[in-house]
């Protein structure tokens, strides 16, 4: 099972966790692991000055996003486009993707 953590204070997101595997079918075959995969890696590939504004981990069945300081209103809008994509699809297979939403009280 894919599992997404969505970090926010207010609707600034502080981070996007994604991680595990669909299982949805068979290894190069699985479908619900490569939407992921694919709004995912279109999302890190779209947001603007990705090595000096975000913390970005890739490794087998993990990525993190995490913002090093108040992003852009584009990168803002990107994040924004991957939880909907990422919600979109739990929707549609939630036997294989869950979406949890924490909330942090501003400090």
């Amino acid at each position: 099972m894919i599992k997404v953590v969505i970090t926010k204070i207010d609707d600034e997101i502080l981070k996007v966790l994604i991680k595990g595997h669909a299982h949805s079918g068979e290894p190069g075959h699985d479908l619900v692991c490569a939407g992921v995969s694919a709004v995912t890696i279109g999302a890190l590939n779209s947001l603007r000055e990705v090595n000096s504004a975000f913390k970005v981990t890739v490794e087998e069945g993990l990525v993190e996003i995490m913002p090093l300081y108040r992003p852009s209103y584009e990168n803002k809008i990107v994040l924004q486009v991957l939880v909907t994509s990422l919600k979109t699809i739990a929707e549609s297979y939630g036997k294989y993707v869950t979406i949890h939403e924490e909330r942090r009280q501003q400090s």
